[in-house]
């Protein structure tokens, strides 16, 4: 019997995973992908601000 994976939007990228193929946080979701990134992402690196943006929304939805 086929098992059906579960898939969940990660918040950094938008793009759909696994569920295990990630991390929660509170009740959203980063692919592995981007946790890798992000942890690896120099404070000066353009990106930098866009990941910072991207991890707010977890309280701002939080709190909402």
């Amino acid at each position: 019997m086929e098992e059906q994976q579960q898939t969940c939007k990660c918040i950094i990228c938008g793009e759909f995973k696994r569920e295990e193929e990630g991390i929660h946080i509170v009740t959203e979701f980063i692919c592995e992908d981007c946790e890798v990134d992000m942890v690896a992402t120099d404070v000066n690196d353009d990106r930098y601000p866009f990941y910072i943006h991207q991890m707010k929304q977890i309280w701002v939805q939080r709190n909402a």
